[in-house]
């Protein structure tokens, strides 16, 4: 009889155990901010990645890319942004990057290119626990970046969707090619202040626009002294010609992004709409 009781108490033993096991294994991820975290070996090759509670393999990224004219700038210009995104887009995971900036003797294409495949490779080997489906957030020569490595070097598609504030998305444009910044622009990009045809179109976002480019939203301001304000309608015009979606914004009175809180108000507010429903 008491063998006959024994087996039973074993076997309920054994099954809540069991479920204990289960239960710390199916436990939800904690929330986690890692700072500084190296995806290569340069000092300016880091990210700062924020993971949400409860993230799985579906959890998507959004990546911020800072401006600074390709020779400056860093992830803490847009820091500001990440407590934003959080409260927006609580389930999605966050990452601010560096990437290596231009010198005299060291263009910003390609290597502010591969920078951006070195992240995306370095959050895909890692057990973070995320999606590859990212949406992009540029400013300025990050929002050039942006646009570039999207529509001509994401070959498997999981960028999903890019917000573009203030970014040159035309070197070909008249307003462009005729502004007393553009030699300076094209050396620290090429690395020559009169690139060829070949150059230009290597490194021209709406050269490389397809039917299946991510949708776009844009921000530009008519009185930017830096990014001519037709770079917004020839970039719609192009990506309206691909059938691909998109928005165009333009603040008539704005500069290059030195925008009033009103503004900025408006910049996220459509900006949080477009992801919401684009990514």
């Amino acid at each position: 009889m008491k063998n006959l009781l024994i087996i039973p108490l074993l076997l309920l033993f054994l099954i809540t155990g069991c479920g204990n096991s289960d239960d710390e294994n199916n436990a939800p991820l904690e929330a986690q901010t890692l700072t500084d975290v190296s995806y290569g070996t340069d000092a300016q090759q880091k990210i700062d990645i924020f993971l949400p509670y409860d993230r799985s393999i579906n959890t998507k990224v959004i990546v911020l890319l800072h401006g600074g004219s390709w020779v400056g700038g860093d992830k803490s210009d847009v820091a500001s942004l990440v407590p934003v995104l959080k409260i927006q887009f609580p389930d999605h995971a966050i990452v601010n990057m560096n990437y290596r900036l231009a010198t005299e003797t060291s263009p910003a294409y390609p290597k502010q290119i591969d920078d951006i495949k070195s992240v995306l490779e370095h959050l895909k080997s890692n057990n973070y626990q995320i999606s590859s489906n990212y949406a992009f957030i540029g400013f300025s020569a990050g929002a050039h970046l942006s646009l570039l490595y999207a529509y001509a070097y994401d070959t498997e598609h999981n960028v999903k969707a890019i917000c573009d504030v203030v970014g040159p998305a035309d070197f070909t444009d008249p307003n462009y090619t005729s502004h007393p910044l553009y030699p300076s622009a094209s050396q620290v990009l090429v690395g020559s202040s009169s690139p060829t045809q070949e150059q230009i179109e290597t490194i021209n976002p709406v050269n490389h626009i397809t039917t299946q480019s991510p949708p776009t939203i844009s921000f530009y301001g008519g009185q930017d002294p830096l990014v001519p304000a037709t770079q917004g309608p020839r970039l719609k015009a192009a990506l309206d010609n691909a059938n691909v979606y998109n928005e165009y914004n333009l603040y008539a009175n704005g500069g290059h992004g030195d925008w009033d809180e009103a503004t900025y108000a408006d910049v996220y507010s459509k900006m949080t709409l477009f992801l919401k429903n684009r990514f």
